[in-house]
């Protein structure tokens, strides 16, 4: 994330970046071509979300506060619309003893929210960083995992509109400091796994003090303290409980600040595996070996550093087949002055393209934390959404809330290459806050994707998708034989001559959960002749034709076999 040192020591790191952001070569490409087009329109005030986020900063420039929070879409009561779910901070001095009060707002169906965190026992103790949804006990109903500064929490959804706390029996209280999450089935059994990735061994009473140049009192990054952690990965036994296999999956021989984690298989091997966005450590990509063991291969694969050899201020991340050569690519996105890191997949191996891809230029003025590859316009091509907020003051601020930025919204055009939007972010009012998660979903089912931005010690963003010229569309519903999200499956349909795939992948962006169906955007088609399934298990279906514009429900067994 940041790169500052203590009181008194030289803070050499932050000068290069400050000469590189300085340097000619940060001239930003020039906008996309669709002058004046809006993409979104914020409604959040209006739908009733009336959450407030609280870093709990109070001068004291505490380690944490800059993080948080995470946001999940999720249909927690089943009804086919999602609901929000926003992550609290609160005071860091408290958080351990007293209830934080974290946001559940339902759906209503009209595009309005209700607020049911009363009562809803989603208020437990926890400083909260992030946020994992899924079904972890088979049920059919979507369960949250919170990620804290200190004990995380699982909470069970018991199906009455309420959330029971199960992390003692479950055995997944990781107690260190957890940013992101994502579940994932890595050895095929039917059961949703969890893997957690760990930042910083911090506490009040290790707090430092840090300084910029100027003498001006600032937020210390990772390596101020030097103490980074390796991850955990957790696996599901099938009876609401889990074992901490980190050490014998391989995990513990690699520390790193990790803030993102995605999962896919990345290889094409049949195989669930792990890539994880870190902070000012080598980012990994812990391969799948297929007997309960992960092999970090991002160095030999080409996917662990920048193209001088560099580690960046990794935070969040996503993956998607965005080439349609039917393997995910990554984009990894890092601090104000540094390049994103977008990899091409070439099947055994990573190309970074960031800069030729159009990215690097536009984006290495912010610091970037949320992310998705979303196709926003239902063209078939996957744009990409940054969420931005800085730790550093760099350059000018806001009086009212230093650390804003706006967040920015990539076009991918014709050519391939992605292209700013001539408005920012893609709405026609200026929206600039401190960023951090970001979940992408279509909130109103009517075909387009939406997202949902929580912004620090602010309201979130809910922006509507309002796009005038959006193509044809289906959203599909892919589940496991028992009725919940088959986390993990990968959805293929022809498009225009080329082939597109699309992953049930909620677990992306950073310290966020996103809507867990598939959303095909189909251009100008008005109807699919079939759609291919590819299960976690390595089975084949084969479903459809299916008219364009319509929610569709894939399940696994009830599709022509192939």
């Amino acid at each position: 994330m940041q790169m500052l040192v203590p009181a008194r020591t030289l803070c050499l790191g932050l000068a290069l970046a400050f000469l590189c952001a300085c340097s000619p070569d940060t001239k930003e490409e020039p906008s996309a071509p669709s002058a004046g087009t809006v993409w979104f329109r914020e409604v959040g005030a209006s739908a009733g979300l009336t959450f407030v986020h609280n870093s709990g900063a109070r001068g004291e420039f505490l380690f944490p506060e800059q993080n948080g929070g995470g946001v999940a879409l999720l249909d927690f009561d089943a009804d086919g619309f999602l609901d929000i779910f926003m992550l609290q901070g609160g005071q860091i001095q408290t958080a351990a003893t007293e209830r934080t009060s974290h946001g559940l707002f339902r759906n209503r169906g009209d595009g309005t929210f209700e607020d049911v965190s009363a009562g809803s026992g989603v208020q437990v103790k926890g400083f909260g960083i992030g946020v994992v949804a899924g079904d972890y006990d088979n049920d059919g109903l979507t369960d949250l995992y919170l990620l804290n500064v200190g004990p995380n929490v699982l909470l069970r959804n018991a199906g009455d509109g309420k959330f029971e706390d199960t992390t003692e029996r479950a055995g997944v209280g990781d107690r260190v400091w957890s940013s992101s999450g994502c579940f994932s089935d890595y050895d095929g059994d039917g059961d949703l796994d969890l893997y957690v990735t760990n930042y910083v061994y911090w506490s009040l009473s290790t707090d430092r003090e840090c300084y910029e140049q100027s003498g001006r009192r600032t937020y210390c990054g990772p390596h101020s303290y030097n103490a980074p952690v390796p991850d955990h990965l957790y696996r599901n036994e099938g009876d609401g409980t889990f074992v901490d296999v980190s050490s014998e999956a391989g995990l513990a021989t690699r520390y790193g600040n990790g803030l993102g984690v995605v999962s896919a298989d990345f290889n094409g091997d049949g195989k669930l595996d792990f890539f994880v966005a870190n902070d000012r450590t080598e980012d990994q990509l812990w391969m799948n070996q297929g007997d309960g063991t992960f092999k970090d291969e991002a160095r030999v694969i080409g996917c662990a550093v920048d193209r001088n050899g560099m580690s960046r201020a990794g935070m969040g991340v996503d993956c998607a087949d965005v080439d349609d050569d039917g393997d995910p690519d990554l984009i990894v996105v890092n601090l104000h002055g540094e390049l994103d890191g977008f990899y091409r997949n070439e099947g055994h191996y990573f190309f970074e393209q960031t800069t030729s891809a159009g990215i690097g230029l536009v984006t290495r003025s912010y610091t970037r934390f949320g992310v998705g590859f979303v196709d926003f316009d239902n063209d078939g091509d996957l744009d990409i959404y940054q969420a931005n907020g800085r730790v550093t003051l760099v350059g000018e601020a806001l009086a009212e809330d230093p650390y804003a930025e706006p967040n920015v919204l990539l076009i991918r055009s014709e050519q391939g290459k992605w292209r700013k939007s001539s408005l920012q972010g893609g709405t026609s009012q200026s929206l600039v806050h401190t960023s951090r998660g970001a979940a992408f979903g279509d909130f109103d089912n009517d075909g387009g994707m939406d997202v949902v931005v929580a912004n620090a010690n602010s309201s979130p963003y809910l922006l509507r998708n309002e796009h005038s010229q959006r193509g044809h569309w289906l959203i599909l519903d892919v589940l496991t034989p028992g009725g919940s999200p088959a986390i993990g499956a990968s959805v293929f349909a022809p498009l225009e001559g080329r082939q597109i795939r699309r992953d049930v992948l909620p677990g992306r962006s950073y310290a966020s959960s996103s809507d867990p169906r598939v959303h095909l955007g189909l251009g100008k088609l008005g109807e699919i002749p079939r759609l291919e399934v590819l299960w976690v298990d390595g089975r084949r279906e084969a479903f459809g034709p299916f008219q364009a514009d319509q929610k569709v429900a894939l399940r696994q067994g009830q599709g022509r076999a192939l």
